[in-house]
This record gives C-alpha cells, sequence and structure tokens, in this order.
C-alpha cells in the first residue's frame, strides 16, 4: 500500500451458523437425565453399590444438563449472532426452539421493520431561509453481523444517519418556488423522498440496514421568518393571479378585435382602437363589477 493510503475497512458479513434443532436435543438431554437416573437407582440398589455405574450416572447426568445450557428461543423475524469467545461464528435465522454448543454465546437482533420518526430540526434551505423539518423512515436489519459488530449502537446510527440525510437534502432544495420552474421541498414531495430514501440506504450499507419508506413528516418555515415569508407568498400569489388574469385579458381583446375586423362589424381607426382597447382592459382586469355606458347619439 503506497504512502498515504487509507486501508479499507474491514467490514463484517453474516454467515449461517452452525446449529442444531432444539427438539432433537431435548430428546437426547431427557434420555442422558433417564439414564441418570437409571443407573444411580441400580448403583445403589438392595445390594453392594456399583462404582461403575454410579461413575456413569454423573456423567449421564452432567452431560444431560450440559446439553440444557444450550438451548434458546428464537422468535419470528429475529435472529441470534454466535459467537465463541468473541469470535464471530455466524448467525442463526431459524426461528423457534435450537440448540447450540454452551460455550457458544448468542446475542439476539430483531430484523423485523421498525418505524422511526425524526425530531425536527432547523436546517437552511438552497435559498438560505431557515426552516423546519421532520421525516418518518421505515427500516430494518439485513445483515446483522454488521449491525452488531461494525457500528457501536445500530439505533442511535440510524437516528444520527436520518438527522444527517435530512440535513443534506434539506439544504438542496429550495422550500417553494411560486413559478414552478425548479424542484422544491413543498411541491415535490415524491422527487424529494426518493432521493432521501437512496441518501440513507447509501449511509446506512455499513451497518447492514435497509430502508424501505421514508418521507418528509413536517416542513415549514422556521417561527422567526414564517410571517414575512407568508406574506411574501401571498404576494407573490397575487403577482402570480395577476399574470394570468392580464394574460387572459389580452387574448380576448386581440380575438375581439380580430373578430369585429373579420366580419366587417365596425371599422376603427388607430385611436378609437387603442380606447376600446383601454376599455376592454379595464373591464376585463376590474375587480368591481362595471356599469356600461349606452351611447344614444352617433358612433362618433
Amino acid at each position: 500500500m503506497a504512502f498515504g493510503d487509507t486501508p479499507a475497512l474491514n467490514r463484517s458479513r453474516e454467515v449461517p451458523a452452525a446449529t442444531q434443532s432444539g427438539y432433537v436435543m431435548l430428546l437426547a438431554s431427557l434420555l442422558l437425565v433417564a439414564l441418570a437416573v437409571w443407573l444411580f437407582v441400580g448403583a445403589v440398589g438392595p445390594v453392594e453399590p456399583d462404582g461403575l455405574k454410579l461413575v456413569g450416572a454423573v456423567i449421564s447426568g452432567l452431560a444431560g444438563l450440559l446439553v440444557l445450557c444450550g438451548f434458546y428461543m428464537i422468535n419470528p423475524n429475529e435472529a441470534a449472532a454466535i459467537q465463541l469467545f468473541g469470535e464471530y461464528k455466524g448467525t442463526d435465522r431459524k426461528e423457534g426452539l435450537r440448540w447450540v454448543l454452551p460455550w457458544l454465546t448468542r446475542k439476539k437482533i430483531a430484523v423485523r421493520a421498525n418505524n422511526v420518526i425524526s425530531d425536527k430540526i432547523k436546517v437552511n434551505d438552497a435559498r438560505g431561509n431557515p426552516i423546519e423539518m421532520a421525516a418518518q423512515v421505515v427500516w430494518r436489519v439485513t445483515d446483522t453481523a454488521q449491525a452488531l459488530f461494525d457500528v457501536d449502537d445500530y439505533r442511535e446510527f440510524v437516528l444520527a444517519q436520518i438527522e444527517a440525510a435530512v440535513r443534506s437534502i434539506g439544504s438542496r432544495y429550495p422550500y417553494d418556488d411560486i413559478e414552478h420552474l425548479e424542484v422544491t421541498l413543498r411541491g415535490n414531495h415524491e422527487e424529494v423522498g426518493a432521493e432521501l430514501r437512496l441518501a440513507l440506504i447509501e449511509r446506512l450499507a455499513v451497518a447492514g440496514i435497509t430502508v424501505d419508506e421514508c418521507g418528509l413528516t413536517h416542513l415549514a418555515y422556521a417561527q422567526e421568518i414564517a410571517g414575512a415569508m407568508l406574506r411574501r407568498q401571498q404576494a407573490e400569489a397575487v403577482i402570480g393571479a395577476r399574470r394570468k388574469l392580464v394574460e387572459g385579458a389580452v387574448s380576448m381583446v386581440e380575438m375581439a378585435l380580430n373578430q369585429l375586423s373579420e366580419k366587417d362589424v365596425v371599422h376603427l381607426d388607430d385611436e378609437r382602437r387603442a380606447a376600446m382597447v383601454s376599455n376592454l382592459m379595464v373591464v376585463l382586469c376590474s375587480e368591481r363589477d362595471t356599469q356600461p355606458v349606452v351611447n344614444a347619439g352617433s358612433l362618433y
């Protein structure tokens, strides 16, 4: 390895453990205990004690008790990591009564889905506005060896990475865009949620954890700017509505003038055409009802 290179991270990998069905070993344990009782009764009978049977009874009894120490239970959606003096020997995912050599330790871990709703955190969006965000994440353990041995506490690790991912996504996009020209946190929930999920999967891969579903549960401006941003949104909404209104009025005036000319209803010079356009724009853009004026005289 060249000078300055970073050594690769020695990650754990889950492998199947060499374990046995607990029901078979339970039968063997009962047989050993029964054998020990039978030998003991025969050794201390009314005749002279039999030392050989007594030794066999002790050995059979100890063997039966030793077998009993190797039983453990695995519930549905649960696994047990097997270790020998700290060395990882594999993971048992078969549910029910299981058995392993008594000097092997078992550390159980749940592999069912977990649902987490993060705390509200304050983030500056792409435009520098402080906003509050929170996310809901459904995650589960896929590699028990990585979850147990590659990180200190995999649950705390998940919470920390959720907060980091939410901060990263929140600072990458603006909160809102009145013109709908770019991806925003408020207007593109599915896109933002999908990107957040991919970011979390990449971050949690080191702990053997995957993300099934995630999305934002809280999104709002921070309290110190909420009032100002509300007035800004209202102003932008009014401007947008006015723009649409003017565009519609212009198209309607153009259509009216074209139809008047095509049907030869009236001939207008430039001055009267301008006056008619002004009147129509006032009528179409006014917020109040207009009162028509009837000209009873000549056209001019």
